[in-house]
């Protein structure tokens, strides 16, 4: 384990040196959630185009809600249980990356990794059949992840394992949400 934690911190200073001061306030700004809002707002555009009504949509964004909360809270009792400290606090590399954004909680694993894979994996099962480039959706939590990693904030460990829980959640309220539409909306020819 000491291994993969050292080749771990290695990726990461290597990651973080590929980084310049000039593009300091382009990292800065992609890794706040609210400066992507118009992203989002034409994602959910894009969705309610191809949904059968506005209940069905409501839907769409409770389920969306709780799974940000649910990926939320368990990357928070995840981290509080590891305790791994954030790259840019780490006493064995803090002094030789490029921190550009500084925080005191704890590092593993990555919400915004976790939160914006399980978001995407969510969105993209509901419209991969309708659009064909649906899959471009994956630069976002790829680019929103990167920005942890460049600002010194996580470890690529970090960005992996959000990624996986992330997937795997947004998977799962996929199919919770498959169920409930069926349960509430189409009960008879319900083919997804």
């Amino acid at each position: 384990m000491e291994k993969i934690i050292q080749l771990d911190k290695q990726l990461l200073v290597f990651l973080n040196s590929l980084g310049s001061e000039q593009y300091d306030s382009f990292w800065l700004f992609i890794t706040k959630q609210f400066n992507l809002t118009p992203f989002f707002v034409i994602v959910l555009f894009l969705v309610y185009k191809k949904l059968a009504n506005w209940k069905q949509f409501l839907l769409v964004i409770i389920s969306i809600a709780l799974l940000i909360a649910v990926t939320d809270q368990f990357t928070e009792l995840i981290k509080s249980i590891v305790q791994r400290l954030r790259p840019c606090n780490d006493p064995e590399i803090k002094d030789i990356i490029r921190v550009v954004k500084s925080s005191d909680t704890f590092s593993f694993f990555s919400g915004h990794s976790a939160n914006s894979m399980a978001s995407t994996v969510f969105v993209f099962l509901l419209i991969k059949r309708y659009y064909k480039y649906a899959f471009l959706l994956f630069l976002f939590p790829l680019i929103f992840a990167y920005s942890r990693i460049y600002l010194g904030l996580h470890f690529p460990i970090d960005i992996l394992t959000g990624y996986t829980v992330g997937a795997i959640l947004g998977f799962t309220f996929y199919r919770i949400y498959l169920v409930v539409l069926e349960k509430c909306f189409f009960k008879e020819n319900f083919n997804f």
